[in-house]
């Protein structure tokens, strides 16, 4: 009879269960496949980025061709080299579908395909495709020429800034394709014997600088309420906990009313001294530059637990805002008493009204937990966007700058 060979106890334990004979790590029980029992990693969401540097290059254009006639009784015929096809573009593109650098981050060169070389009869060769480079909408792109100039009559102007959807700009221009010997065939030299190179293609040091575009900004001290309230309007999921600083990035939402569809920003909580640095200052600020509404979150639960000055609050945010960018003092606001579900007595709730209609303020009761008040916000966010668009078309320019930078 033969015995199965014996196995160390750590080998034989490996993949079976006590009391049962079969071998899980063999076969999988019950004629399941392999496959349906094999669990699958959950993919972590596209981190966010807001700057980013790579290096384009275009492409090189290609070589003219030294190329004769060929016929029967005719050993050496006129020139009919081709000319060289032109290199490939570097193309950057706005697109509305994306909200971060991270692929940009991965990258530290782009290249665009060179031209074909030219053919014999007269032939042109193939230009290279352009390299298209999908970027956010509200990408800033700074870029330089390594071997000369800043392409920017100042370092800290932009050549492009990306503002609306399928926004094209060349960044970088591929070269010329060289003329084949058939350009240089003249009545007294019919058989030239030389041909052009290619131009070579343009190298472009780019830094992107991305700064959200959304039509409302929400802040707030931290832990004010902000993602809660953008995952109760929107089908946004940004991380909620009840501790400050849960969120480390900004988060965009859109809510639509009707036919009309607006975005949202949750902006990071801001501290006293963001618009020197503190906290992370300045990276949190500019993602409000371009807002046109800003949503003021004054968080009752801060007010009712640490007895908190909510005015102060307020008034410390909008310090920050103004000592970062004083036009953003002049935003359309909406303030909003947030977490309203927390208070038992109506009665101090009141009176916190009555002391910010002092100061003319008129803030909207709001609880993300139970929903209380977001239609109202929501339709308050949507008047105020809508009047500042108005305002924007009235003061717009005729002249439209940083365009297609198109043949």
């Amino acid at each position: 009879m033969a015995f199965p060979e014996p196995q160390s106890p750590g080998a034989r334990s490996r993949g079976r269960v006590r009391g049962c004979t079969h071998d899980f790590s063999r076969t999988p029980p019950f004629g399941l496949s392999r496959s349906r029992t094999r669990s699958h990693p959950v993919k972590n969401p596209q981190p966010f980025v807001d700057e980013a540097a790579v290096t384009v290059i275009s492409g090189a254009g290609g070589n003219g061709t030294v190329g004769y006639r060929r016929e029967k009784f005719v050993s050496l015929g006129g020139a009919n080299g081709g000319d060289g096809g032109r290199g490939g573009n570097v193309v950057l593109v706005a697109d509305r579908n994306l909200n971060t650098l991270t692929d940009l981050q991965r990258r530290a060169e782009i290249r665009a395909p060179s031209g074909a070389n030219g053919g014999t009869s007269r032939k042109t060769g193939a230009s290279g495709a352009h390299a298209e480079i999908r970027l956010p909408v509200g990408t800033l792109v700074y870029a330089t020429d390594p071997d000369s100039e800043v392409l920017s009559p100042d370092d800290d102007l932009p050549v492009v800034d990306l503002t609306e959807d399928g926004q094209r700009f060349i960044v970088a221009r591929g070269g010329n394709g060289g003329f084949g010997n058939a350009r240089f065939k003249n009545s007294t030299r019919q058989t030239p014997d030389f041909a052009l190179s290619g131009r070579p293609g343009e190298t472009r040091e780019l830094r992107l600088s991305l700064k959200l575009l959304a039509d409302v900004g929400l802040v707030g001290f931290p832990n004010a309420g902000k993602s809660t309230l953008l995952r109760r309007i929107s089908e946004a999921r940004p991380k909620v906990a009840s501790y400050p600083f849960t969120t480390l990035t900004p988060s965009l939402g859109v809510v639509e009313v009707g036919d009309a569809r607006i975005v949202v920003a949750d902006i990071p909580g801001l501290i006293e001294g963001a618009s020197d640095g503190a906290g992370l200052g300045h990276r949190f600020l500019r993602h409000v530059e371009r807002t046109r509404v800003l949503v003021h979150l004054l968080d009752i639960g801060a007010w009712l637990i640490e007895g908190r000055d909510l005015l102060s609050d307020y008034e410390s945010i909008r310090r920050e805002l103004h000592r970062y960018r004083p036009e953003l003092s002049d935003r359309h606001e909406i303030l909003v008493l947030n977490k309203v579900d927390l208070v038992s007595d109506p009665s101090a709730l009141e009176a916190l009204e009555a002391k910010l209609a002092e100061k003319g303020l008129r803030p909207i009761r709001h609880s993300g937990a139970t929903g209380q008040g977001s239609s109202e916000l929501v339709r308050s966010m949507l008047h105020s966007v809508e009047q500042a668009m108005a305002l924007e078309k009235v003061a717009a320019p005729d002249d439209q700058t940083d365009r297609e930078r198109l043949d």
